[in-house]
């Protein structure tokens, strides 16, 4: 018989069968790029700000250079546990070849894991809830405007965020004992890594064996990542104690903010925008739903919350951990998706304007340079918080007032300074307008910054002044 018009057609003219995955890996490889690139761009911008000075966090001066003497035959012991060891040793080799700590260096190994930590949301959305989740949840990491300004100090609370990020991931994949190696490593980082152990239990339930694994793993990684945790234990677990307890009673500058919960959400809200929204919904909805994914990811953010909820400092930096949790509980709604990124140009708008802003010089490093141009070396200084550090002056440091401090800086007293040969102060407006704001909480230290004023002041340089970044400095003659 002959053949029919199809079969004679030669197969080499034939179209090649469309292939539906590799069709569709196109768009998203794509976005995934964007987005990474977006983030290590808005990231980059202002990490050299106030360079070679610790201005943007002082907990940068107490990480840094401990991981420089590391690297410098210092050891391995920090002799100082308010935050695990694992970020110090992570920075230490990039150390190596400064001749002294390197804040810059630091900065650039933080915002590596910091857009580590933008992926690592894009796989947790993705394994949670498909493509769109990652997208969103990616994107929301992306341009959280906390995250941004924190992933390019040295501290722990982005690295944190990252290891957060691959532990829920690892456990919506049922990768119960690789979640708890990186539940452990989060702890390495920093101590609240430990409410990712709740979730590991929601995602191995009754398989008792593989959680147990999983804790042990947890508990062994931590270890290994702050193994003089273990050889000073008890005063490890003081100091962290007594971190725990500061931050309970409350910091410089919160003493009339709103309760913890509300605070809190501020704060979310001052790093999401109206995405927020779409991310609350995506939560409830979880806890009406309750499937596997739903659980784990939920039970993460409500034990993490509740335990903000304890807390009197209401830091921004706080909440991060929670961002790709939310992200990907954003994009389980597949047809919110496109309203979700639309909302994230909000804060991604907020980023910019932070960013511009780091393009200035700060007024600490102004003032700075007026006194070493105008007052006599070896001259004694007293000096707020906050403030980059004076070369070749004598330096009485102003101690940061606390709520929780029972004694007061004796040094808060121009007798005092006068007796020990202070010439000048040197005041900030990051420490003294929280502290004239809540006088009645601090009134040795508010009479202090009230009699100062009566000196003379030699120099000036207003908050956010012209071309300028950063607080009022003041420089008074004793």
């Amino acid at each position: 018989m002959p053949s029919s018009s199809a079969e004679t057609t030669p197969r080499s003219e034939a179209p090649p069968p469309p292939r539906r995955a590799e069709a569709l890996w196109g768009g998203p490889k794509l976005a995934f790029a964007a987005i990474l690139a977006l983030a290590a761009t808005l990231r980059v911008v202002g990490v050299a700000y106030a360079h070679p000075f610790a201005l943007f966090s002082p907990d940068e001066q107490s990480i840094v250079p401990r991981a420089w003497h590391m690297a410098h035959g210092g050891g391995l012991d920090p002799h100082w546990f308010d935050y695990p060891t694992l970020l110090m040793y992570v920075i230490a080799p990039f150390e190596a070849w400064e001749s002294h700590p390197s804040y810059l260096a630091a900065r650039l190994v933080v915002i590596v894991l910091a857009v580590g930590s933008v992926a690592a949301s894009w796989w947790l959305g993705s394994r949670a809830y498909g493509g769109a989740a990652g997208a969103v949840a990616a994107a929301a990491v992306a341009v959280e405007t906390t995250h941004v300004a924190y992933s390019r100090m040295a501290v722990t609370d982005v690295p944190l965020t990252l290891a957060g990020a691959v532990a829920l991931a690892l456990m919506v994949s049922g990768r119960i004992e690789l979640a708890g190696l990186a539940a452990g490593l989060a702890m390495g980082f920093k101590y609240p890594g430990v409410f990712l152990l709740v979730p590991l239990v929601v995602a191995g339930w009754r398989q008792w064996r593989r959680v147990a694994i999983g804790l042990v793993a947890a508990a062994a990684a931590f270890c290994a990542t702050s193994p003089y945790f273990v050889v000073h234990l008890s005063s490890a677990v003081g100091d962290v104690l007594r971190v725990q307890r500061i931050a309970r009673q409350g910091w410089l500058g919160f003493e009339h903010d709103h309760i913890a919960p509300i605070a809190f959400l501020d704060r979310l809200w001052n790093g999401l925008g109206p995405a927020l929204l779409v991310c609350l919904l995506g939560l409830c909805v979880a806890l009406v739903q309750r499937k596997r994914n739903d659980l784990i990811l939920a039970s993460f953010v409500i034990v993490y919350f509740l335990d903000l909820c304890t807390l009197g400092a209401h830091f921004d930096r706080y909440v991060l951990p929670l961002v790709p949790a939310l992200g990907a509980l954003a994009g389980r709604m597949r047809a919110l998706a496109p309203v979700t990124l639309l909302l994230l140009v909000v804060p991604l708008t907020w980023t910019i304007r932070d960013d511009a802003r780091l393009t200035r010089t700060d007024t600490r490093v102004v003032a700075r340079s007026w006194v070493e141009g105008h007052v006599r070396p070896e001259t004694r200084l007293a000096v707020d918080p906050s403030l980059p550090p004076f070369s070749g002056f004598g330096i009485v440091k102003l101690d940061l007032p606390l709520p929780s401090e029972d004694h007061p800086d004796r040094d808060r007293n121009l007798a005092r300074l006068r007796s020990e040969d202070v010439r000048y102060v040197v005041i900030t407006g990051a420490v003294a307008d929280r502290v004239l704001a809540a006088r009645e909480d601090y009134p040795l230290e508010a009479r202090f910054y009230d009699h100062v004023r009566k000196l003379k002041r030699v120099f000036y340089i207003a908050k956010d002044a012209r071309n300028l970044n950063g607080p009022w400095v003041a420089v008074y003659k004793l």
